[in-house]
């Protein structure tokens, strides 16, 4: 049987997932989720090759290429050769891409505002407390390999 806090950490993958949906939904966002996962994972990141940000990004290789071209084609990412071997590529995130994605961030912030409008001061601070106690355990340190968990 699962514990409290498994089962609040469950519950709250599942609202955070179904919450940017709704947001995206209704900012109208077109922009496929994936190009805004990949650019925040650059973000965390720094530079990464391909098949490191295809896993970062939970997607195929084949996929990443087709999001990576489409980001290039932006303008929000560049690629360079990975200077530990000539024949890789690195993916970094350039100032357009930040600056979209902060954009985006921006509106979908400002389109659920409505849904929370109505919380009351103290909701606000926990609202906001909860955020800060989430963010400062999601960081690129805090994901453990599979193979760690699997050795223990």
């Amino acid at each position: 049987m699962p514990s409290e806090l498994s089962s609040t950490l469950s519950r709250l993958v599942s609202v955070t997932t179904r919450l940017t949906r709704i947001a995206a939904q209704s900012a109208g966002e077109t922009t496929s989720p994936a190009m805004w996962r990949t650019i925040g994972v650059l973000q965390a990141d720094g530079a990464l090759r391909l098949g490191e940000l295809a896993a970062a990004s939970r997607v195929s290789q084949p996929t990443m290429t087709n999001i990576v071209a489409r980001l290039l084609e932006l303008g929000w990412v560049d690629r360079a050769h990975d200077s530990s071997d000539a024949r890789a590529w690195v993916i970094a995130r350039t100032p357009a891409g930040d600056a979209a994605l902060a954009d985006w961030r921006e509106r979908i912030g400002a389109a659920i505002e409505p849904l929370f409008a109505d919380l009351s001061s103290q909701q606000r601070d926990i609202l906001s407390a909860a955020v800060d106690i989430v963010a400062c355990r999601v960081t690129p340190d805090s994901i453990t390999p599979r193979e760690k968990i699997d050795k223990s």
